[in-house]
């Protein structure tokens, strides 16, 4: 069991953030304006600037004022919570959270949402506690990412047949799990693909780079891989890049980034599962103000989620979501 005392450093950098946060410069008026910290799962991911890009949107569109919070990385659950319990302790309108973790931020969603609305966004927890949870349906993902995967290794190799692999960037994160778990149901539609090896990863690329460059060689039929996040569809691409594999392995990702984009048009990444995390931010803020003046709002919400190849990339969708803007 994970102890729930944070680190002291993120115990700091919490107290430091809520600080700045929640004392801005701006006078009465920004006194008079409701306060609703979005928590994310790190402040440095491409990923997730994109969704704060869409809370501060919100923020200014809606007059609410959206500290903009975060642990130091992916996987620093002790972090996460400690930022939670600070911003709940500072009285905010509502809190929109992307849970790190879904069993141990379970009990402090639930315990915050005692105190103030809690809207989740991204990532489920062991909670009912949510006010609202927006999402992308990860499942549906995950079968996206299934069939794209099967279309990508009949191009390269001709039918839909041979060794596939998972690699999933951290164990238990619910987000992933779901998308797992829609992606194994939908490749066992394509008899021909075997799923051979089903890996965890600890939230690095450098650990992606190091399990597919293993899997390619310890699978001399491996035809297809599937890296369920960002930083794994980075570590993913450079070995598909460097062990000059591209014309005979499909690699299908999940999220984007300017390097992932520059594997797609490559052709080192043979299509990218991408979500809309500008709206998973905008939308998270603009029902988090509904819920906190106890308006009416829906329970669940499906953010929305789209493939993207090397042949759609330059639609004008999928540049939408290849480019958003994040200043």
């Amino acid at each position: 069991m994970q102890s729930r005392l944070p680190t002291r450093r993120a115990a700091l950098a919490s107290v430091a953030l809520l600080a700045a946060a929640f004392v801005l410069p701006g006078g009465p008026a920004l006194a008079q304006q409701p306060t609703i910290p979005i928590i994310v799962k790190d402040t440095t991911s491409f990923y997730w600037q994109i969704v704060l890009a869409g809370a501060r949107q919100a923020g200014k569109d809606l007059g609410v004022n959206v500290p903009e919070l975060g642990a130091q990385a992916e996987t620093d659950i002790n972090g996460q919570i400690s930022i939670l319990e600070n911003a709940v302790a500072g009285s905010p309108a509502a809190v929109v959270i992307a849970p790190t973790e879904r069993t141990a931020l379970g009990a402090p969603i639930t315990e915050a949402a005692k105190s103030v609305p809690i809207v989740g966004i991204d990532s489920s927890a062991e909670t009912d506690a949510f006010s609202s949870f927006l999402t992308t349906d990860n499942v549906e993902g995950g079968r996206i990412a299934a069939r794209g995967l099967a279309e990508a290794i009949k191009a390269k190799t001709g039918k839909e047949e041979g060794d596939v692999a998972l690699i999933t960037n951290a164990p238990n994160a619910g987000s992933l799990e779901e998308r797992k778990k829609g992606f194994t149901e939908e490749l066992a539609k394509y008899p021909g693909l075997k799923l051979v090896a089903d890996r965890y990863a600890d939230g690095q690329a450098a650990t992606g780079l190091n399990i597919t460059t293993d899997l390619l060689t310890a699978n001399p039929n491996l035809v297809g891989i599937f890296a369920s996040n960002l930083i794994m569809a980075q570590g993913a691409g450079q070995a598909v890049a460097e062990n000059g594999v591209k014309d005979k392995v499909a690699l299908v990702g999940f999220d984007s980034d300017e390097r992932l984009v520059g594997f797609l048009k490559d052709g080192v990444i043979s299509a990218l599962v991408v979500q809309d995390p500008y709206r998973m931010g905008y939308d998270g803020i603009k029902t988090a103000l509904a819920v906190s003046k106890k308006e009416s709002v829906a329970k669940n919400v499906d953010t929305g989620a789209n493939l993207i190849t090397t042949a759609n990339m330059m639609d004008q969708r999928s540049q939408e979501l290849l480019n958003p803007k994040v200043n």
